[in-house]
């Protein structure tokens, strides 16, 4: 029995991204379809994330969902790690606090895209429209759950609004 076992924490194997992002197609504008329930999205609907060219060593991360009434965002930076195909980020929202950011599924023609962190605490399935076919749903959520991700905690995010 290996040390982990015996403190009740779960060994997965390790993430793997996609093996390549072209980063001028994923820029722009994404809608959150679902995610694991995170603090600093609690009370938000109409969730989405646009990713801007700033021609510095970073791109703009904006974040934004309406919430008590009015639309709100959070605009923070997002670093490609070196050697990664572009698929491993670092986002940072608060100097000097970040987080890793990796794409782990990404459709061809870059439709939607599937965001998570090695520790599979955080997760985010997003799309280029407010809806995703519900077939093409249920099978990132079944590779998602083959990955060690904890499906069940999938929260489906609310876009009933303008």
């Amino acid at each position: 029995m290996g040390i982990l076992a015996l403190f009740g924490c779960k060994s997965y194997q390790p993430l793997e991204t996609v093996k390549n992002v072209d980063l001028s197609k994923y820029i722009g504008k994404w809608y959150e379809i679902s995610s694991f329930p995170q603090s600093f999205q609690k009370g938000c609907s109409c969730s989405t994330a646009e990713y801007i060219t700033t021609g510095k060593n970073y791109i703009k991360v904006l974040n934004s969902c309406n919430r008590d009434g009015g639309r709100t965002s959070a605009t923070g930076k997002a670093f490609v790690k070196k050697n990664s195909g572009n698929a491993k980020l670092r986002v940072q929202f608060f100097w000097p606090f970040s987080g890793k950011y990796w794409i782990i599924d990404l459709a061809d023609d870059y439709s939607y895209a599937v965001v998570g962190h090695p520790n599979r605490k955080y997760l985010w399935i997003l799309s280029r429209t407010k809806q995703m076919d519900e077939i093409l749903y249920k099978s990132i959520c079944e590779k998602l759950k083959l990955n060690g991700f904890d499906i069940s905690k999938l929260q489906i995010t609310n876009h009933g609004c303008n």
